[in-house]
């Protein structure tokens, strides 16, 4: 059961929904969340129960079509998070005035509210959102016992604080600097990562170039319990995708989860209590 609710962080009410298969719901069973106090607490049940997060990619992104597949980790017993990020969906604020930075504040924001601090997360990520994965992966450590990077993307250092602006800006030059993204420190961080990892492939993807894909690839195939999900028939649009496509979006939920009862959430949680 998914159940909408907001979270007033930096001056923008963000529109969230979260839930489990039991009732509970994160975010204050669905209301006001308190703003930055972080009352929504663990949303009145499910304990250290495994969280899955799920982020939008840029420009008409939004956390709507992701709820199919949000629901199936649901259905699965996991609580399920996602969120529209500032500028996106039903969320307050100008897209204009959104950064990467921000974006991963506003997730950390919303997670510390409205996860139980000890529970595992599997972070799922959108186009642009690989990097947010990247960048919340390197802040919540062996806590990230999951990570699914769909049609990823990731930025130089550079690009992380600069507003986004209208397409014609700094943002926009920086990332069309050729080959910037190979400085990118996601990709550290992602060649670092030991957990359980998934990158979902389209068969056609006008976006993020073919060399970005096969460095996210490599970095992850160093250390994590890799699998690269190919999906022949699908183009960027991996949200609508997933949404239109069951069979598809059990196949990405099934390499997430398996064995992570008996390898990921142990060590997660063990090291989430330290």
């Amino acid at each position: 059961m998914l159940i909408p609710f907001t979270y007033d962080h930096d001056g923008e009410r963000l529109s969230c929904v979260g839930g489990s298969a039991d009732g509970s719901a994160d975010g204050g069973a669905g209301g006001d969340s308190g703003g930055d106090s972080g009352e929504g607490g663990d949303g009145g049940g499910g304990g250290s129960k495994v969280t899955v997060v799920l982020l939008h990619g840029a420009g008409v992104g939004n956390k709507e079509r992701l709820l199919p597949l949000l629901e199936e980790f649901v259905a699965r017993g996991c609580r399920g998070l996602a969120l529209d990020f500032s500028g996106h969906g039903e969320s307050s604020g100008e897209l204009g005035e959104l950064s990467l930075k921000r974006r991963f504040e506003q997730a950390v924001a919303v997670i510390d509210a409205s996860v139980p601090a000890d529970a595992p997360l599997i972070l799922v990520g959108f186009s642009m959102s690989g990097q947010t994965v990247a960048d919340l992966a390197g802040h919540y450590r062996e806590r990230a016992a999951a990570l699914g990077l769909c049609a990823p993307a990731v930025y130089g250092a550079t690009a992380w604080p600069v507003p986004f602006g209208d397409g014609t800006g700094l943002f926009s030059e920086i990332i069309r600097t050729p080959d910037s993204w190979r400085r990118a420190p996601a990709l550290d961080v992602l060649r670092a990562y030991t957990g359980r990892a998934v990158l979902a492939v389209p068969g056609t993807d006008t976006v993020i170039p073919p060399a970005v894909t096969e460095a996210v690839a490599e970095s992850l195939a160093s250390r994590s319990r890799f699998t690269r999900l190919e999906l022949p028939g699908a183009d960027h649009m991996l949200g609508l995708w997933f949404r239109d496509h069951a069979e598809d979006r059990r196949r990405f939920v099934d390499a997430l989860l398996n064995g992570q009862e008996d390898q990921g959430w142990t060590s997660a949680r063990a090291s989430a209590a330290k």
